[in-house]
């Protein structure tokens, strides 16, 4: 029965239009043909009433009454036909003139409007454009009916009122057409066939007007667009998605470039009208109207343009706002405090408390991450309700808070840390759960002139450490000493909060080469840290610390951002290969709102989900839960994820079967002993069996060796990766690609 329903207003729509463009063919001015015309406008009335009652609108009272004024309009087009045969002439006005524009009210004010209202608030925007182009087409008007009737003083007073009362009637038909359009709610089918039938009403009633007014009216395709009128509405009431009101909680439009070439089309009427009436003849050109017409125009278009200056400095604002605030907790996040920070510097002598939650790992480990960040959650409201109005709390990442207390003292900053310590140590109800923590603080003030940001938070972090290596009961304060006295890690996580902000950290590229003719088709980013007084660090010793830490997050967004930007560069250049490889860590996949940062820098750079490839280990996603959706989630982006290590893990077959890989790169302790051991070589090949079952792509590892690359090429291996056809550069694409030795 659904589809028959959904089906008539088609039908209707169809046989209905052919009907209406066929009315020019016929004879003009017969009665076969008015019955013709007539019947056409009759059905559609009918159709509009069959629509309500079938469908049973939520709002049937103001459907009844649009189909009431149909009614009326129609009823007017068989008055005019049946008075014109009777007396050979319509004498205007007459009864069918009255019809008409009694018709109006029923259209617009309880109709139209009510239909498209909704509950939502105004969109200023929206009805200043309405305004525009109700303008615009009022000038028409204007300058072809309005003004020539008003200065024709042998015209009765009658006629003058009725030639007035339709151009009114237009413009407000335009002012709800327009405002249908301009309303995000109204984009059902059936309001868009009330919207476009009005839109063509308004259309033949512009032609209808400026022919009659400058020569003698034909009809034609004219009464034709009149009857498409009539069928708009009746197939918008026979739509099903009529029975409901508009949805009211969309998003209003973004202005697009048909509204925009509307608008410019209705400012541009008064020059054009101008222009027009000066070449027929500039003796009678409507100054005083076009003038009015012309400076309202104007200052619609200002109060137009304002309102997108203000538009965009509030998105703007809103931008900023998100790119200062931690999504999960509300408060702000590093950039938001270290862009206080050094505001508070410039003004006077701060103090910074770092705080690192004592149990947090324990509580993730046992519960799951959810439970861990409803537990986050509630300490940072502790936190905040803690602190004095003048000061800022942030969270740094992971389970680590900043506090910025400008105009404090020492004493002070005593006091607050052990309210803090006492606060926090308050059990809290998360998952079901009653969960203790503690905190260690670390405390630094800035009294030396040369202190800046970055050396504040390492000394803050520095000062963290060493209470938490005293137990993390009682807060510390940064001295000199600490700086020689604090243990490796230590000084390691402070020289890492310091390098992120000082440009210490690069990337280079080692190619994943096609076998046996060595191309590169994808690179694998690796992340490198130069410290100026340690060398170059391994990141097998700080990427360990990032992630206690919480700085791999931030560290994290900053080799995706610029692996892709330099992705970005390679395709300009035209050398890019298939694919850019990123390693992401399990605190990464389980920090929130992880995949929309991926998506939102994928989209800031310009390079395509379908470029980018994910690796990640198999211990990443050995536990399941909150990382294993992410990489899902990452996955239905489009971008390919690649088992590192494989083979290496607790539980390499269990990892293929709850996530979506696509690559698996095969551990180089299975490749580089395959020239020299049969069971290696036997592994090595069992492996690559694997992954063509599974439809998978196999990437070999550590391939040092021409001859390696020769055993893994006759194994079935296609891709490998190794020092044999490159070291990790920061650009591979300036080396000399080895492949296999030209005999194979």
């Amino acid at each position: 029965m659904r589809n028959k329903r959904l089906g008539l207003w088609a039908v209707w729509l169809g046989l209905a239009s052919v009907a209406a463009l066929c009315f020019p063919l016929l004879p003009d001015d017969t009665p076969p043909t008015k019955i013709y015309v007539n019947t056409v406008g009759v059905s559609s009335v009918l159709m509009a009433f069959l629509g309500i009652f079938r469908n049973r609108p939520e709002h049937r009272r103001p459907w009844l009454l649009f189909a009431s004024g149909m009614a009326l309009m129609v009823a007017g087009d068989i008055t005019y036909d049946v008075t014109e045969l009777r007396l050979g002439e319509y004498p205007y006005p007459f009864w069918a003139d009255a019809m008409y524009l009694c018709a109006y009210p029923f259209l617009l004010v309880p109709g139209m409007i009510r239909l498209s209202r909704g509950n939502r608030d105004r969109d200023r925007g929206a009805l200043l454009d309405v305004a525009v182009i109700a303008t615009g087409i009022g000038l028409i008007y204007w300058v072809f009916v309005v003004g020539p009737a008003l200065t024709g003083h042998g015209t009765p007073i009658l006629e003058r009122f009725v030639t007035i009362g339709y151009p009114f009637c237009d413009v407000m038909l335009t002012v709800a057409a327009a405002r249908m359009f301009t309303r995000p709610e109204n984009r059902t089918p059936s309001l868009r066939l009330l919207g476009l039938g009005s839109c063509i009403m308004l259309t033949g009633d512009l032609f209808y007007t400026t022919a009659s007014s400058t020569a003698e009216y034909t009809g034609g395709f004219v009464d034709s667009g009149f009857l498409m009128a009539y069928i708009c509405w009746g197939a918008s009431a026979l739509h099903p998605s009529m029975r409901q009101r508009p949805q009211t909680g969309i998003e209003p439009y973004q202005v697009g470039g048909r509204r925009l070439a509307v608008l410019a089309a209705c400012t541009l009427l008064a020059p054009g009208l101008l222009f027009l009436q000066g070449l027929q003849d500039p003796a009678k050109i409507a100054w005083a109207g076009i003038g009015t017409g012309a400076m309202v125009l104007f200052l619609l278009v200002v109060a137009r343009t304002w309102g997108f200056v203000k538009q965009v400095q509030r998105q703007a604002g809103k931008l900023e706002d998100l790119a200062m605030h931690d999504e999960l907790t509300g408060l702000a996040n590093r950039r938001g405090f270290e862009r206080r920070l050094t505001t508070a510097l410039a003004a006077g002598s701060p103090y910074v408390l770092l705080l690192d939650l004592n149990g947090f790992k324990a509580v993730n480990d046992r519960f799951g991450h959810a439970v861990g960040d409803e537990l986050l959650v509630v300490i940072a409201h502790r936190i905040a309700d803690t602190l004095p109005d003048s000061a800022l709390v942030a969270r740094m990442g992971g389970d680590e808070f900043a506090i910025l207390l400008p105009g404090c003292d020492q004493d002070r900053c005593d006091e607050l840390a052990d309210r803090l310590h006492t606060t926090i140590r308050f059990p809290v109800h998360a998952g079901g759960h009653d969960l203790l923590v503690g905190a260690s603080i670390g405390i630094t003030g800035s009294d030396e002139l040369h202190v800046d940001q970055d050396e504040m938070l390492r000394r803050a972090d520095v000062a963290m450490y060493a209470a938490k290596a005293a137990g993390g009961r009682r807060h510390r304060w940064y001295a000199a000493e600490l700086d020689s006295q604090a243990g490796e890690e230590a000084r390691l996580g402070a020289d890492l909060r310091a390098a992120l902000g000082s440009g210490e950290f690069f990337l280079v590229y080692q190619p994943i080469v096609e076998l046996p003719s060595g191309d590169a088709v994808a690179v694998e980013s690796l992340i490198r840290w130069q410290h100026p007084e340690r060398g170059l660090v391994s990141p097998a010793d700080f990427i360990p610390v990032a992630e206690r830490n919480g700085l791999i997050i931030e560290l994290g967004q900053w080799i995706l951002r610029t692996a892709c930007r330099q992705y970005r560069t390679w395709l300009t250049r035209g050398v890019a290969p298939r694919h850019v490889g990123v390693n992401v860590s399990a605190r990464q996949l389980a920090e929130p709102g992880f995949v929309d940062s991926v998506a939102a820098i994928l989209a800031e750079t310009g390079v395509s989900p379908h470029q980018l490839v994910v690796e990640i280990t198999e211990t990443t996603v050995f536990g399941g839960g909150v990382a294993v959706r992410a990489v899902r989630e990452l996955h239905e982006l489009g971008i390919a994820i690649a088992l590192d290590d494989f083979g290496t893990g607790h539980s390499s077959l269990g990892v293929l079967q709850s996530v979506p890989v696509t690559i698996l790169k095969v551990d180089k302790s299975f490749v580089e002993n395959v020239t020299v051991s049969d069971r290696h070589a036997v592994i090595a090949s069992s492996l690559i069996q694997l992954t063509d079952g599974l439809g998978l792509i196999a990437v070999a590892e550590g391939v040092e060796t021409a001859e390696q690359a020769e055993a893994l090429h006759r194994l079935g291996y296609r891709r490998a990766q190794g020092y044999h056809f490159g070291r990790p550069v920061p650009d591979p694409f300036t080396q000399v690609r080895l492949g296999l030795p030209t005999s194979a």
